[in-house]
């Protein structure tokens, strides 16, 4: 018997209809298939019932991959794949694999050699990276910063130390209703020149993405960002060398 393929299929990052992010070859894969993989069942049937998937959602058998699956379970969330069936991947938001706990399932999918196919559509990550203007080449995603004050600072003094000496753009996340104390926390700790940009609720119509630098940003008002999910992309430099980011040092 011939293995399923295990699609990896993106969600939308908020309330944006899925038409205007996700391509429709991705919307007709997403919504024919039969088994799914997913963070949580129940966003996971609205994201599809908003596609029009072509079964009833009631008939669709979804298998749970969150923060409190086991390493133990994960061969039992591949035996639709090795029993010929179709499987796809749906993260919360954005992409399957990429800050998200699919990615040890992708492992183990490739180690029993069950093909894996990337679809295309929003990423977080890589949309503010894109509208940052830092440096694209050379860049680190560190997911959450630890929230209790000393180690948080000491983790941002480390990462703006290691981004001037490599030219790297440094990327993370905090959870929405901590956002506003990791932006003063930043502008604490950076030094003036170095490059802050916030990006908040990207794809929605909300959006707001802007890079200063700490200094800039010191001087003008603090963006809204209480509950609303932002990343925080840090580059440290000579500002004169901005516009001549090519590589990692």
């Amino acid at each position: 018997m011939t293995n399923g393929t295990l699609y990896l299929i993106p969600c939308t990052l908020g309330d944006t209809p899925a038409e205007q992010v996700l391509p429709q070859h991705v919307i007709n894969i997403a919504r024919h298939l039969q088994h799914y993989v997913v963070e949580q069942a129940k966003t996971s049937r609205q994201f599809l019932s908003a596609l029009k998937h072509e079964q009833p959602i009631q008939s669709l058998h979804f298998a749970l991959l969150n923060e409190h699956t086991e390493a133990r379970e994960l061969p039992a969330l591949l035996a639709p794949l090795l029993e010929g069936h179709d499987v796809g991947i749906i993260s919360e938001a954005g992409c399957p694999g990429i800050a998200d706990p699919g990615a040890e399932l992708i492992n183990l999918a490739h180690r029993k050699g069950i093909r894996v196919v990337p679809l295309v559509g929003p990423s977080s990550i890589l949309m503010a990276l894109m509208a940052s203007g830092m440096n694209g080449q050379c860049f680190a995603f560190h997911g959450y910063l630890p929230k209790e004050e000393p180690e948080r600072n000491k983790t941002i003094s480390r990462l703006e130390t290691e981004s001037a000496q490599r030219n790297q753009t440094q990327l993370f996340i905090e959870t929405p209703y901590r956002n506003e104390k990791l932006y003063a926390a930043l502008l604490t700790q950076c030094r003036p020149q170095t490059l802050l940009c916030v990006a908040t609720d990207i794809s929605l119509p909300d959006e707001q993405i802007q890079t200063r630098t700490i200094s800039q940003w010191k001087a003008q008002p603090a963006p809204q960002l209480n509950k609303r999910p932002s990343l925080f992309l840090l580059l440290a430099g000579r500002l004169e060398g901005f516009f001549n980011l090519f590589s990692c040092q």
